[in-house]
């Protein structure tokens, strides 16, 4: 079968295409034909060299994708012959805590990736893709989804009536959007970008502020709630927007913190989460009982992933570059079909 590799680490033209085996499946294992895969930043990272962790090369990368079984090993239960499936990003985080999940065990680094035609799955490491979705759009649940549904509801058990504020326009971003907006919730988004903010009230946005033209982005967001904060915000900016989004939380707020694209520098004054009495948590994407929690209200509420741009799955490269240097608003995809 072929695959794409990342064969050295330090930047994304070294992905190049390749000739494996053909996997078979083992004990409660089952091979999918994968048909669509979708990118993330920690993708662009790990295959950059400056993500985090060090994974050993050559790696298969991206642990988002959905898929066709088309075979199954001994004693699988969960799964047949011609259902179409999501892997999950933790392989053995199944439900409960995030003690349940084991890092070595995360697809698309240090497990290899769905970047391929084929992949095998451990059947307790997958779930079915909804079925109104196609799979363009349900290769996109995994970790963008995943992270935002498992932030506002399994942990943060959100209610209708409350403020969800929710940073830029990426895909967790957009995800919290939609799901908020679903659960009855009031919607706040920045961006620096007006025609991305039209855009996201089109997906549920009630309210927007772009912290371009208002860089104290924070008190147009007091403003907006007359002065009481938002009650669950979707951080990903990391420490510079941090320090404003504690200035933007209702007393008693949640704060997920997903990601730092605006660096990994910063001050944050810790007497601001203590006078709001600010929860602040990491989000690591999600178990696979959020997962299919998140499935479900997909089904009921008919929603759809806002989808930025597809490329065939050869064009992997032309891919990653979009997603490093083009500012997408929502998912980029790769469409494995011929």
């Amino acid at each position: 079968m072929k695959a794409i590799e990342l064969q050295n680490p330090g930047g994304i033209d070294h992905l190049r295409m390749v000739e494996r085996p053909m996997p078979a499946p083992g004990r409660q294992e089952m091979i999918i034909k994968v048909n669509a895969t979708a990118l993330n930043y920690r993708d662009v990272e790990i295959v950059r060299g400056n993500y985090h962790t060090v994974f050993p090369l050559p790696l298969v990368p991206l642990s988002d994708g959905v898929g066709d079984v088309v075979a199954v090993g001994p004693e699988v239960s969960r799964f047949k012959v011609g259902d179409r499936v999501c892997g999950t990003f933790w392989q053995r985080w199944v439900g409960g805590s995030f003690a349940m999940a084991e890092p070595s065990y995360q697809r698309g680094g240090p497990i290899d990736g769905l970047l391929s035609e084929f992949a095998r799955l451990d059947e307790q490491a997958a779930v079915l893709a909804p079925t109104h979705l196609s799979d363009v759009e349900a290769a996109t649940l995994p970790c963008a989804a995943v992270t935002a549904w498992h932030a506002l509801f399994t942990e943060g058990h959100l209610k209708p009536g409350e403020t969800v504020l929710s940073l830029g326009t990426g895909g967790v971003s957009l995800f919290a959007v939609q799901f908020a907006a679903a659960a009855g919730a009031r919607v706040i988004v920045t961006s620096s970008s007006d025609a991305k903010l039209e855009r996201a009230r089109q997906v549920g946005a009630h309210d927007c502020v772009n912290y371009s033209s208002d860089p104290d982005w924070s008190s147009a967001v007091m403003a907006l709630t007359d002065g009481r904060g938002a009650d669950h915000i979707i951080e990903v900016g990391g420490p510079q927007s941090f320090a404003q989004s504690l200035k933007a939380a209702a007393r008693g707020a949640q704060i997920n913190v997903i990601g730092y694209l605006g660096g990994s520098e910063g001050a944050i004054n810790p007497l601001d989460i203590f006078r709001r009495q600010v929860r602040a948590r990491g989000i690591p994407v999600g178990s696979r009982e959020s997962f299919e929690a998140m499935n479900r209200a997909l089904a009921v509420n008919r929603l759809r992933p806002v989808i930025d741009r597809v490329f065939p799955w050869g064009e992997a490269t032309a891919a990653f570059h979009h997603l490093e240097h083009g500012s997408p608003f929502g998912k980029v995809v790769l469409d494995h079909t011929p």
